[in-house]
């Protein structure tokens, strides 16, 4: 499927950031440096007093609007008291007002009550870090504009910036049109991870179990459950009434700890048939914390069962007992996104953490060209907001409703614990707003996702830079649009920053008791989805589609888009010995022959004083790496759809890969499927076994599974032996070298003699059936 001649590239920009005082190489020292200074009227409608009451009414019920332009603005008063208060700010962007004037208006059941007008060129303004402006009382006006004994207003009203400390938490004329409680899913929020455990059980051996039937010896497991998640053991061996496992069953725990770990000792019966023999459960909040590899004190734990026929369903205590070792592994890095990408490195225990060694500084300025994601009154519109992940902090910016070119000009700043991480930028459209796709089962739709490394980052340098905003979907790559970022990484020692480089990724206990790759796998998957359901309590939600998209959930399903694409980059990566073989095939064969000369002066120089082999080699790699300074990459790299193979893939292999697991194609499509996946499979099997056919025949060599080989080749080693014994080796090596490299004329096109003699050694090829 090709692509049309669509513009992927990274673009540097200019924007007006810091006032526009920023360079390339400058650095600033102010907070929101990285944005675009946006300017806002501010109304902060504090409380009122002395307000009319309706003859009808006991209490007032009054609603404030606060009308600039084009925007109006609502509040109505937090509970029910004869002097209402409000305590909410409303936010009207400069470069939208069209007023000369703001006009706040009080109603009460729709009765006018009285009103309040500001010139806009006289209101005052204000620059954290200035304290915030004190709000002042106000007697509220007729219809005709005369005080009287209309009540008073508590406000305060000035002109700031997105430096100012109520940004966050205010109403926004950019989102004007959504109301009710869906307001609060368009504001700008700051989200922290909780802290995710590996809870450890290693279950050791059970005791005097009671099985239901004692004529036959009982085939038992242990099952673990904590909260949905539900993991079990192996059957034991010991098929008797003390049954022995020493097996380990890990989990995911978030803080704090809610749910407690249940433990159950399951006999199978006939007809795939279950008897829990015992249970009990372990609250986590009293589980030992581990964070040397020392193995923590085994307990027993007392089961308990149920009687049966006890309508109160109370638990009772008997013989048997549970040995078991828990603890909580705190010396871990629990793993939520995938090992390639990951923006954090550091142990579940903070009194592991390394120190931070440097600031991580991230402006989230614009976008630009964004295609309409929904439908909103018969025509498209797109309600995008931001979310950014580094470490343990998520960040949302505020959603711009109805707008194709966003501007958010939000600044957020993270520590830095390692500079090989990674942070990720999301684009999302906003799904949870009143008037658009607003129910209960809607998603907000991905608009597309950077990646930004912080290693190939200049320290202290700010990098203004539009991305391109990609999504890949059934019916092939598109461009969403781009988004305009400004990214600087300011390190505090250049001498902590360069030491992290020779310490180890991953904390200590990752290597001393090293964790399976399924268990990894296991571990992540209920990490995202612990983490997904903590997110989403938050107020206003963290989607669960945004956090596994951020997250990459389902990025190792089959995709033989990717398989190609990682062969591809394997190819890549040793090119540069098959350029090697090329410029040594041309020495060979004389295609230059004054290169060919000099190759030879400079082999017999290095053979006749090889104490220079090393030294040189290291002077070439200096000089490469000189070479390519002028042609170093200027930006940090970024999605690339050449190299992921999404400009040309087929359009059946994107509908397999977004096929979902199980399957729910016709059974024609994944018979054709699994055809050609058999295909695959085949060349791929062919290559495996040719690799162990070369691999086994060099260790015939001496096995004597060719009695008339083994001996040739035990005759050539004593031969070898006594050869190198008296010739020098550097005789050799010269020799060996010019014979490599002599003219074509002196060369034979059939294969040599030890060629022929190692294909000709067997291999276990002719026992396969």
């Amino acid at each position: 499927m090709s692509v049309p001649n669509i513009d992927f590239s990274l673009k540097e920009t200019s924007p007006n950031i810091g006032g526009g005082r920023v360079s390339g190489s400058e650095k600033l020292t102010s907070s929101f440096d990285l944005v675009e200074q946006l300017h806002f009227l501010y109304v902060k409608m504090v409380r009122a007093k002395g307000l009319p009451r309706l003859p009808d009414s006991p209490l007032p019920d009054p609603f404030v609007e606060v009308k600039v332009g084009n925007y109006t603005g609502t509040a109505k008063p937090l509970g029910n008291s004869p002097d209402p208060e409000w305590n909410q700010v409303f936010a009207f962007a400069k470069d939208r007002i069209q007023a000369v004037t703001v006009e706040i208006t009080v109603t009460d059941k729709g009765i006018f009550v009285g009103k309040l007008s500001f010139d806009i060129p006289d209101v005052p303004s204000r620059v954290p870090p200035d304290s915030p402006l004190a709000p002042q009382w106000y007697s509220l006006e007729n219809e005709d504009g005369r005080k009287g004994e209309r009540g008073e207003l508590m406000l305060a009203i000035w002109m700031g910036t997105q430096a100012d400390e109520v940004f966050p938490d205010a109403w926004h004329s950019d989102a004007a049109s959504v109301t009710g409680e869906s307001i609060v899913n368009t504001r700008s929020k700051v989200y922290i991870s909780p802290r995710l455990w590996y809870l450890r059980v290693n279950i050791i051996q059970a005791q005097d179990l009671v099985p239901m039937n004692n004529n036959r010896a009982p085939e038992v497991y242990v099952r673990a459950m904590l909260g949905h998640m539900v993991l079990r053991s192996r059957f034991s061996p010991d098929k008797n009434l003390n049954p022995a496992w020493n097996e380990d069953v890990m989990f995911v725990v978030a803080e704090p700890f809610d749910d407690p770990l249940i433990l159950s000792v399951v006999d199978k019966l006939a007809n795939n048939k279950e008897e829990v023999i015992g249970t009990c459960s372990i609250h986590l909040s009293k589980v030992e914390k581990r964070l040397l590899p020392i193995p923590v004190g085994a307990n027993w734990y007392n089961l308990e069962k149920p009687v049966q026929g006890n309508t109160n369903n109370k638990e009772v205590r008997f013989a048997s007992r549970l040995h078991l070792r828990v603890s909580l592994d705190g010396g871990y890095h629990v793993l939520d996104e995938s090992i390639y990408h990951t923006s954090d490195f550091r142990a579940t225990s903070n009194l592991l953490w390394p120190p931070a060694i440097g600031v991580l500084e991230l402006g989230i300025l614009n976008a630009s060209d964004l295609l309409p994601m929904k439908s909103k009154g018969g025509r498209g519109t797109t309600d995008a907001y931001c979310v950014a992940k580094y470490g343990p902090k998520w960040v949302r910016t505020r959603t711009i409703v109805d707008s194709f070119a966003p501007k958010w000009n939000e600044q957020y700043t993270w520590d830095v614990y390692d500079p090989y991480t990674v942070i990720t930028i999301g684009v999302f459209d906003n799904c949870h707003l009143q008037g658009g796709s607003n129910t209960a089962d809607s998603m907000d739709q991905r608009i597309g996702k950077v990646r930004i490394r912080l290693s190939t980052l200049n320290s202290d340098r700010i990098y203004t830079l539009s991305y391109p905003l990609i999504v890949l979907e059934p019916h092939g790559v598109k461009k969403t649009g781009e988004i305009q970022l400004s990214v600087r990484f300011t390190c505090a020692s250049t001498w902590n920053l360069l030491q992290s480089y020779t310490q180890p990724l991953f904390p200590k206990m990752h290597y001393l008791i090293p964790l399976s790759v399924y268990q990894i796998e296991s571990l992540r998957h209920q990490a995202t989805h612990t983490l997904s359901l903590r997110l989403h309590r938050a107020e206003p939600p963290l989607q669960r589609e945004v956090v596994e998209y951020m997250l990459d959930v389902g990025s190792n399903a089959w995709s033989l888009r990717r398989g190609r694409a990682n062969l591809e980059r394997l190819l890549a990566a040793l090119n540069l010995l098959v350029e090697a073989w090329k410029w040594f095939d041309k020495i060979r064969k004389w295609k230059n022959p004054m290169s060919t000369m000099v190759v030879h002066l400079l082999y017999l120089f290095l053979i006749l004083f090889p104490e220079n082999i090393l030294p040189l080699i290291f002077l070439m790699c200096v000089i490469y790496g000189a070479s390519r300074y002028r042609k170093r990459p200027r930006h940090p790299p970024h999605m690339d759809t050449k190299l992921s193979l999404v400009e040309f893939v087929q359009s059946d292999d994107l509908d397999e890969e977004f096929d979902t697991f199980p399957t729910s194609k016709a059974d024609i499509v994944v018979r054709k499927r699994y055809d050609r996946l058999r295909s695959i499979a085949g060349r791929m099997m062919i290559i495996v076994g040719d690799a162990a056919t070369q691999a086994e025949r060099l260790s015939s060599m001496l096995s004597w599974r060719d009695p008339r080989a083994t001996s040739l080749f035990m005759a050539f080693c004593s031969s070898a032996c006594i050869g190198f014994y008296v010739v020098p080796f550097r005789l050799f090596a010269l020799g060996f070298g010019i014979f490599s490299m002599r003219h074509p004329r002196l060369r034979i096109t059939i294969p040599s003699l030890p060629q022929n003699f190692f294909r000709r050694l067997p291999a276990r090829t002719d026992s396969m059936i």
